[in-house]
């Protein structure tokens, strides 16, 4: 997916929880998402879109964790980073 339409699906996903609070929201990038679910305790809502590149999703995780510095309520947790093989599918998560 493309960097727009994965930002869109975080929206709408956010948007139709009961709690529509993006700062209660965690993102992240992987190219192994099952075991990164491992990692995090096998979160109850987790959901996962494939980018169409590591830097589509480093893009949609930037976006999310700095575009909206001065409106704390639209600010996700996590945090950039992560040795990632550009060569490997690159998957967005948030839960």
């Amino acid at each position: 997916m493309t960097k727009d339409q994965i930002i869109a699906a975080i929206n709408q996903r956010v948007n139709n929880a009961k709690t529509k609070d993006y700062s209660i929201w965690t993102i992240g990038i992987t190219s192994e998402p099952e075991t990164r679910k491992k990692a995090h305790l096998e979160p109850k809502y987790w959901i996962q879109w494939t980018a169409d590149s590591l830097e589509t999703a480093r893009a949609v995780e930037t976006y999310f964790l700095n575009e909206f510095p001065s409106q704390e309520a639209k600010r996700v947790k996590g945090g950039t980073g992560g040795d990632m093989n550009a060569r490997r599918t690159a998957y967005v998560y948030i839960f």
